[in-house]
């Protein structure tokens, strides 16, 4: 067993060439309509039994990265993509994805090591054979833009250099016609970056007015954002989203502007909006944040944006890729329609093993990638102790609100983990489905018994447990109804007595945009022991 400090290792993936056959779009979006939220439309499926969006039939079903996926940045460096999204408050941060076909991802590992705030939408670039993310982020004193650099996908990443953009987010990376470098960034402005990537050169001009969508359309805030960059032929396109992230389900949508100069003038595109949820009833909400990108095959274009699925706020924004087509005009349009019915795979490229375990036996000598801690503070790993079928992980705070709780990503609609869990004497560990530090619920215990947290809040049941060192914790979500159980020896499980209902768990509600995660805490004093963390996913619990 060795401490995790310093260690956070980009994991590799063997692709696995799955067979498929090809589909019209026409054909496909005719024979298969939306299933009802309690049946389920047929996904694929992955690791214990989490849904995947290829269906092995020549079709996928969004989303293609299901759970939290915000704000996706993806790049193509010859045969293969490489994605990231916003981490926010977990780290270690921005997770990296690769794929052969823009539908099954792979995680490599995460790029960002060092604590510098909540990281919200990143820009990964790949320019002149070298790796770069520019990071907003901020803290509650500090907030600016960052950059890392990597001459390889698997790192090793840089240290964060401050870019001192304190007013700003959501840059998006392009050279211009006269061959300097520039950032995007929000509310139509734009900066020059020095020729090595790492510094600002002169003022931040504003140089685009997004346009302005009809006034009695349900939405968040007008909040221009997320501006992503191409070059096609001598024209600049600029995709932009309005309409805020969360609040109505109409509200976030993708808009575009084209222009032969980065300094304007940007026309806007006769067909705005490119993408929006026009009403409740469609299979995906508040859709926005969007990049073209071409597919394998060339000239077969397809965007990749973020939504949230209907009536599950909770699971955050995910990740969807859409269809496009080039028209006569040198604008493009959308074909998915809602996204609720199967699509053709990309043409071209391979599929690889798609998503990854979220089960954890602790025998590996590191987190695996899945992992990450809640809000941590500068020498979070130093808690940390894992391997030979163990994690260790030292107390802090006193509830899981200021514990900064250990969380993984769930994109299924209903599943179940279990934990065996030892704590020391006077330490407190629990099994969570965590939000954020005032919206969680879950079970803990320590020498009083058993505790209960619900609505971010804690109850005492001393009836349950009392002075017992060891404790086997089960939780499972099914379309939000979650069902606590308890057992001392890991076979007999007791239901506990209380049942609770967290479809409120979300952004509108706690603000913060996350999603609601499977977690484990430590609290108190001492130390508390994980062992054997069992995940099964939706299609495990049919």
């Amino acid at each position: 067993m060795r401490t995790r400090r310093d260690s956070l290792k980009l994991l590799g993936a063997t692709p696995l060439v799955l067979g498929g056959c090809a589909s019209s779009l026409p054909e496909v979006l005719a024979n298969k309509a939306r299933a009802p939220i309690n049946e389920g439309p047929d996904w694929g499926q992955t690791f214990e039994g989490q849904r995947q969006a290829d269906r092995g039939d020549g079709t996928f079903l969004n989303p293609i990265l299901a759970g939290d996926h915000p704000d996706p940045s993806i790049i193509r460096v010859g045969e293969t993509y490489y994605l990231t999204f916003s981490s926010f408050d977990a780290y270690p941060g921005l997770l990296i994805w690769q794929s052969k076909d823009l539908v099954n991802w792979s995680p490599l590992g995460p790029a960002l090591k060092d604590y510098i705030g909540s990281v919200w939408a990143p820009d990964l670039i790949h320019h002149d054979g070298r790796f770069y993310i520019y990071i907003p982020a901020r803290t509650a004193d500090y907030k600016s833009i960052y950059v890392i650099t990597a001459d390889d996908i698997n790192g090793p990443w840089s240290e964060p250099v401050d870019l001192h953009l304190p007013d700003h987010i959501d840059p998006g990376h392009i050279v211009g016609e006269d061959g300097n470098r520039y950032l995007f960034l929000s509310n139509g402005d734009l900066v020059q970056l020095a020729d090595d990537g790492l510094s600002t050169v002169g003022e931040v001009k504003h140089v685009y007015d997004p346009w302005r969508y009809p006034e009695d359309w349900d939405v968040e805030c007008f909040c221009p954002e997320g501006p992503k960059m191409l070059r096609r032929g001598e024209w600049f396109y600029m995709l932009t989203a309005v309409g805020g992230t969360a609040g109505p389900p109409t509200g976030h949508m993708v808009i575009a502007a084209r222009s032969k100069s980065v300094f304007g003038p940007w026309a806007h595109a006769p067909n705005n909006p490119q993408v929006r949820t026009a009403s409740r009833a469609e299979a995906w909400w508040s859709r926005g944040h969007a990049t073209l990108i071409e597919g394998p095959q060339a000239d077969d274009w397809w965007l990749i944006y973020h939504g949230y699925e209907r009536e599950f706020w909770t699971l955050g924004r995910q990740c969807l890729l859409e269809p496009v087509k080039w028209r006569d005009d040198g604008w493009f349009e959308a074909l998915g329609a809602d996204l609720s019915k199967p699509l053709p795979m990309p043409k071209g490229g391979e599929a690889i093993q798609h998503g990854l375990p979220l089960s954890d036996d602790f025998s590996a000598p590191d987190l695996k990638p899945q992992w990450a801690f809640y809000n941590p503070g500068a020498a979070e790993y130093d808690r940390l102790q894992i391997g030979s079928g163990e994690l260790s992980l030292a107390a802090k705070g006193a509830e899981p609100r200021d514990s900064s709780p250990l969380c993984f990503v769930t994109g299924d609609r209903h599943y179940s983990v279990e934990v065996e869990i030892e704590r020391d004497p006077s330490a407190r560990g629990g099994l969570l489905l965590f939000y954020n530090d005032g919206l969680y619920c879950g079970l803990g215990f320590d020498e009083a018994g058993l505790v209960m947290h619900r609505y971010g809040q804690e109850r005492r049941r001393q009836d349950i447990a009392p002075g017992t060192t060891r404790l086997f914790l089960k939780v499972t979500n099914r379309e939000h109804i979650v069902t606590f159980h308890f057992s001392l020896d890991g076979e007999t499980w007791t239901k506990f007595d209380v049942q609770m209902e967290v479809s409120g768990y979300h952004h509108n509600v706690g603000y913060d945009f996350l999603s609601l995660r499977p977690a484990i805490y430590a609290a108190k004093e001492g130390a508390v022991r994980f062992r054997n963390l069992v995940y099964r996913g939706q299609y495990d619990l049919v």
